[in-house]
Parts: C-alpha cells; structure tokens; sequence
C-alpha cells in the first residue's frame, strides 16, 4: 500500500517519516496530519531513497519503526520520536510528561515495539498469507501480540 503523502516542502519542525505499506501506519498519518502540519511537521515514506540516505539503515532496520528528523538535526525513533511529537500537541503533552518520569521510556519503547512488530495485523488489515506477520507463526495466535519481538 503506498500513500499519496509525499511532501516535499520545507518544513519548520521536522518531518515524519512512516511505513507507507501499512494500512496502520497510513490510516494514523492521515488521522494526525493536520495536527501535525499545523505544527510544522512533513511528511515521507520509509521508503523513500531520502529517508535511506538520511538515516543510512538496511531495509529492514529502517522499516523497524517510524522516525522523526527534527529541524535542530536530531532524528529519533519509536517511541522517542513519539514522546517529542506528544510535547508539541497541548492535549497529548501528559504523554510526553509521563515518558520524563524514571522508567517511563524503557516501558514506551517496549509497548512501542510490540505495536509495530504487529502494525500489519492492526485494524483488520492482517492476511494469513502475510510472511511479516507474527500471528501465524506462534502457536495460540492471538497471543502473538503481547510478546516482545
């Protein structure tokens, strides 16, 4: 699945780099966008060759979790990179408190983990034939979920 979200305009925040090919993955950019424009984040695929040269990963490492290039050239990923988002929305700003909290960002990259090694099974976008998806090789299926990658 490739999205129609490739901005290219310079940007005053940063840019939001996500998994195009994921139904979870699209179906969030397009529910935070506007928020996040507004705040002046872009847009770009994963797979994009801009995002392959900027955090110069194989593959499989980049498509690991989302990434966010911010202004002051840092890059974060996971759940740092949505901890730092959540700091410039009003209403998500208790995320971003609580992961300043001692022992909070080693539980967010967990929790973080397990909902991107399972992203294509989100939402009812998952297919049995689906190689990259957890469910069908673990046995009781839908314990897959709660296990750490």
């Amino acid at each position: 699945m490739h999205t129609e979200i490739t901005d290219t305009t310079v940007t005053n925040a940063g840019r939001v780099y996500f998994d195009a090919e994921c139904r979870f993955c699209c179906e969030s950019v397009r529910r935070l966008e506007p928020i996040l424009r507004r705040r002046g984040f872009g847009f770009r695929p994963l797979q994009s060759p801009e995002a392959r040269q900027r955090f110069g990963l194989s593959d499989p490492a980049l498509l690991r979790e989302m990434r966010l290039s911010l202004a002051d050239g840092r890059n974060l990923g996971g759940a740092d990179a949505v901890a730092e988002i959540a700091r410039r929305i009003w209403w998500a700003w208790p995320l971003w408190l609580f992961s300043r909290l001692p022992g909070a960002r080693p539980f967010l990259r967990a929790v973080y983990r397990v909902i991107a090694a399972n992203r294509h099974c989100l939402g009812g976008a998952c297919r049995m034939s689906d190689p990259q998806c957890r469910r069908h090789h673990v046995p009781g299926r839908h314990r897959a979920f709660f296990e750490m990658p």
